[in-house]
């Protein structure tokens, strides 16, 4: 049975103006999955987030929960299985306790901080995904769109028209990376690298 250490955090990233919304639209996560990552099982979370709700006060990221979750059902040998075997995706609901905002000791998402976030609010869609040898479809778009000239933006206008289930306009995308959970800063340096493009808040 795949340990966690079979699976990486990855996520989709960009600004909008609530970052906290859930959908039970099981079969548009399921496109999104798709169009993002492609050919490998894993799991989406039904819900996107502030960067300061993917990790509790005790540590626990929400990929973590995800797969503990499917840890945690009955029939987990089978379903681990079609994950690594069939390329199988499943749609978890987070725990409650996302809901809540624990700002990590990196304070500069913080409106107080940088006041342009609390108009450009940032939000993550995350993806737990079984590692293997093919590339992520998102990967295999941007290295493709080296020798096409305009397919990397019509796949970004995709991504954000496959993203309005759960993030309605005016959300949009930045881009896309693993979570590292020994460097979770690297996360907020995304959003901190397009900050100066966002104008006064």
């Amino acid at each position: 049975m795949p340990s966690l250490t079979d699976f990486a955090s990855f996520y989709l990233y960009g600004l909008t103006d609530n970052p906290y919304r859930q959908s039970d639209d099981l079969a548009a996560f399921g496109q999104l999955y798709e169009l993002v990552i492609g050919a490998h099982g894993g799991v989406a979370l039904s819900s996107s987030f502030h960067p300061y709700q993917l990790v509790n006060p005790k540590g626990v990221t929400a990929w973590y929960a995800a797969y503990a979750q499917l840890y945690a059902q009955p029939g987990r040998d089978e379903l681990f299985r079609t994950i690594a075997d069939e390329q199988a995706r499943y749609v978890i609901a987070p725990p409650a306790s996302f809901a809540d905002f624990h700002v990590w000791p990196d304070t500069r998402l913080t409106s107080v901080e940088n006041p342009v976030f609390s108009r450009y609010i940032p939000f993550v869609l995350p993806f737990l995904v079984h590692k293997g040898t093919t590339p992520l479809r998102w990967d295999a778009t941007f290295a493709a769109g080296e020798e096409q000239p305009g397919l990397v933006q019509a796949y970004l206008e995709s991504v954000n028209q496959a993203i309005r289930f759960v993030q309605p306009s005016p959300a949009f995308i930045l881009g896309f990376d693993e979570f590292d959970d020994q460097q979770p800063e690297r996360m907020i340096e995304r959003f901190m690298s397009m900050r100066d493009r966002l104008g006064p808040a």
